[in-house]
């Protein structure tokens, strides 16, 4: 009998395996893949950053490098070796996470877990015999998998989800993406710096349309600079595989079928829960209408002994947002008063200037008819930006209009994942514009962008501007 069986190994799975552990619990994770890690480290974000840093080192060197003075002859990519090089970053991490688990003595069972009852469950691989484990609690943390609508089924050939993406053996000539948001805008920037043509068919009018629409607007300025073509508004009808292409038909924003042709199509358009295979009815669960587990604040399910994190529940699907809600259960299991404020995970889009967000949008606040106040700093405006020749992007704050707390946070910039930290530092704490502005920040660096931006937010004084 365990304590606690975690139900996923992926960052969310993994890290409240080892909370519980480190909390006196005897714990078990159960993993239906033979490598640790899940989505996240085998497919999804470790791989992705690893292809986008080795086509931005590329991307450098053919089109900025002489202007820092260094000279190159034929520059060529070796995709080979970009790919081997990204495998060896998945083996490392993965192999981190099994050490991890060897450390905080939590037995490791590969297969699948589905439940017999709520305090059992059967863990079966093929070729090996089933065996059941009991435990006082669960946590289900299964994660996603790639979402797709009618027409656009992949055969991951050449109708790729962003699995197949990280795996090409060949660099297209011509790369349909369907889904402007950041899957699809990592993915096809990887593939656009090594020199395939980009095309991004989106639904909505806008890409990134979650985020703040100034950023949208903004970001979108910038990838047609790169050389992406943007689609807005295209309500996708059908993706058909050629043999050596795929022909993609859409409705335009007048309704009118436009017809494209390309070497490969990416179906970006979001994940969506996984649960299959885990008999949630034999434990007394079901999934809501957007195959989801249901939960209260704490994370618990219908069946008080069972958990959900990550993206298998409501909210973002971020790997840290899994991380600190597996935490935030492990510590709540052992009696703890644990917080999460699900209002401050920033989200980050790792392409090239980055671009990061937290809090809330300037549409939400006036939905909500709050009263706000706007600071934004261009990043040209910067020294360090011209220094390094990253002057793309903006910092956009948003403040409450009668007590300064800052409200949201809205980037464009180079190391905008490094960067939003300091704004999640600040709203945590509830500070203001004025109480950021007042920060001395180093120079030249691009930090000066945020505190610039609070200055403009708070009596629209901006130094630099």
């Amino acid at each position: 009998m365990y304590d606690v069986i975690v139900i996923g190994s992926g960052p969310g799975g993994y890290v409240a395996a080892i909370r519980c552990a480190q909390l006196g619990m005897k714990t078990a994770l159960v993993e239906k893949y033979d490598t640790l890690g899940g989505t996240c480290l085998n497919v999804g974000c470790i791989p992705s950053k690893a292809l986008l840093d080795s086509s931005e080192h590329y991307h450098n060197a053919a089109h900025t490098f002489d202007k820092h003075g260094i000279d190159l002859n034929d520059l060529k990519v070796n995709l080979e070796q970009m790919m081997k090089r990204k495998n060896e970053v998945i083996s490392q991490t993965c192999d981190g996470v099994k050490f991890l688990m060897d450390k905080n003595k939590i037995d490791v069972v590969h297969g699948l877990g589905s439940f017999i009852d709520k305090n059992t469950i059967e863990v079966s691989k093929k070729g090996e015999k089933s065996s059941q484990l009991k435990a006082k609690n669960f946590i289900i943390a299964t994660g996603s998998k790639p979402n797709y609508f009618p027409g656009m089924e992949p055969d991951k050939k050449r109708i790729i989800t962003s699995t197949e993406a990280l795996n090409l053996k060949e660099i297209p000539k011509k790369m349909l993406v369907i889904g402007g948001g950041v899957i699809g805008l990592e993915l096809g920037s990887v593939y656009r710096r090594l020199g395939s043509q980009v095309e991004v068919m989106e639904y909505s009018s806008r890409i990134l349309s979650s985020m703040d629409e100034t950023v949208g607007k903004e970001f979108s300025k910038i990838l047609k600079k790169e050389g992406f073509k943007l689609h807005l508004e295209h309500q996708v009808q059908s993706v058909v595989n050629k043999g050596k292409h795929v022909v993609l038909k859409a409705l335009n924003k007048k309704g009118q079928e436009v017809q494209m042709e390309a070497d490969y199509c990416l179906v970006a358009v979001g994940r969506k829960a996984y649960t299959e295979g885990l008999n949630l009815e034999n434990a007394g669960l079901k999934v809501n209408e957007r195959g989801q587990v249901d939960i209260n604040d704490n994370m618990q399910t219908a069946v008080s002994n069972i958990f959900a994190i990550g993206d298998v529940v409501k909210g973002a699907m971020l790997a840290h947002k899994a991380e600190e809600e597996g935490v935030y259960v492990a510590e709540f299991m052992a009696g703890q008063k644990p917080h999460i404020n699900h209002n401050l995970i920033p989200g980050v889009v790792y392409t090239w200037p980055e671009v990061a967000a937290v809090g809330k949008t300037e549409q939400e606040l006036k939905k909500d008819n709050i009263e706000y106040k706007s600071g934004t700093f261009p990043i040209r405006a910067l020294g360090r930006a011209r220094a390094s020749m990253d002057i793309s992007g903006m910092i956009k704050i948003l403040a409450d209009k009668e007590t300064d707390e800052i409200l949201g946070v809205h980037m464009i910039a180079p190391r905008a994942a490094d960067l939003i930290m300091e704004a999640v530092t600040a709203m945590e704490y509830r500070a203001s514009a004025e109480d950021l502005a007042r920060i001395c920040h180093p120079h030249p660096t691009y930090t000066e962008a945020i505190k610039e931006a609070a200055l403009a937010a708070t009596d629209n004084r901006p130094l630099h501007i």
